[in-house]
């Protein structure tokens, strides 16, 4: 049920696993009525017990920003992806549809601790982290029966969420595994810029870059007002060359899936985008009346 054909996230609450769990397993079913979504109900489950520490050899996500939420988000958005892809017409593998999911939900698991960590939290293993969360995917599915071809190629589209890898060494065994990788890398990206919360999370980041050891921000207003920046510079330019354009499919899938004709996506960042621009200008006049106050 429509509860508000306004705005992208009250359409499903992302804060619910469960609710975004079923909205993905419907989008299933309308890209294939014939697709088993079992496996990926095993999955989520299984790394919603890993993200609270309730899976053996690992401690409860302890990073803020890239959280739990995040990674149900993105597995929705690729999921969303997927669907408008096939509304236009292109066709693909059970197969590949699952793993590209599965890619989604250990995409940032690297970032988890193991038990035997025991300084800091995840956000130390920010550079690097996708590789990290390729080895505990391959671990993973390998204890549950997948091929060591599925690893390979569920591995291929991870490492397309990070940020500056060059895609075109990353040896794709296929044209449609290289599409999966593509929708995973977009994905990632527009569930982050387009989160509901995204200014309010901001701060959280900038915690988890420092312990990352990242430079370039002194300050989370830094941070603030170099964003309108990177989505124009780095994801806007990355998603319309390197992703190869693939977040325009969401635009296909609110049309087919609520009759909406707008891509929410793009209009939740554009909105967040206006509202920091907005924020950094009012921490600006409040510093310039501070220090004005102060220098009387």
């Amino acid at each position: 049920m429509i509860r508000d054909s306004n705005r992208l996230y009250d359409l499903i609450d992302t804060n619910s696993p469960a609710e975004t769990l079923a909205e993905i397993k419907n989008i299933l079913l309308l890209i294939d009525p014939s697709l088993d979504p079992s496996p990926i109900e095993k999955i989520y489950k299984d790394i919603i017990r890993l993200f609270k520490g309730e899976f053996p050899g690992y401690k409860a996500s302890n990073t803020k920003y890239h959280n739990l939420e995040h990674t149900c988000s993105t597995t929705l958005a690729a999921a969303r992806l997927i669907h408008g892809l096939h509304v236009q017409g292109q066709v693909f593998s059970p197969r590949l549809v699952q793993l590209c999911l599965i890619g989604a939900l250990f995409h940032d698991t690297g970032l988890i601790q193991t038990e035997e960590e025991v300084e800091g939290t995840g956000a130390q293993h920010t550079m690097g982290h996708e590789d990290r969360s390729i080895a505990l995917m391959g671990k993973y599915l390998a204890e549950n029966g997948y091929s060591q071809e599925d690893i390979r190629d569920c591995g291929h589209m991870i490492k397309c969420t990070e940020l500056f890898f060059p895609m075109a060494d990353i040896p794709f065994n296929s044209e449609e595994i290289w599409t999966m990788g593509k929708v995973l890398g977009t994905a990632d990206l527009v569930a982050q810029m387009a989160d509901r919360n995204y200014q309010e999370k901001l701060p959280l980041l900038f915690m988890e870059f420092q312990e990352a050891g990242m430079e370039g921000f002194e300050t989370p207003l830094e941070l603030f007002s170099k964003t309108e920046e990177f989505y124009r510079k780095v994801a806007r330019k990355r998603l319309t060359g390197v992703l190869e354009g693939v977040s325009s499919a969401a635009l296909y899938h609110f049309r087919e899936r609520w009759k909406i004709d707008r891509d929410l996506y793009e209009e939740s960042i554009k909105y967040n985008i206006r509202q920091m621009k907005e924020t950094v200008v009012e921490s600006l006049l409040q510093l310039s009346i501070i220090s004005g106050g102060g220098a009387k």
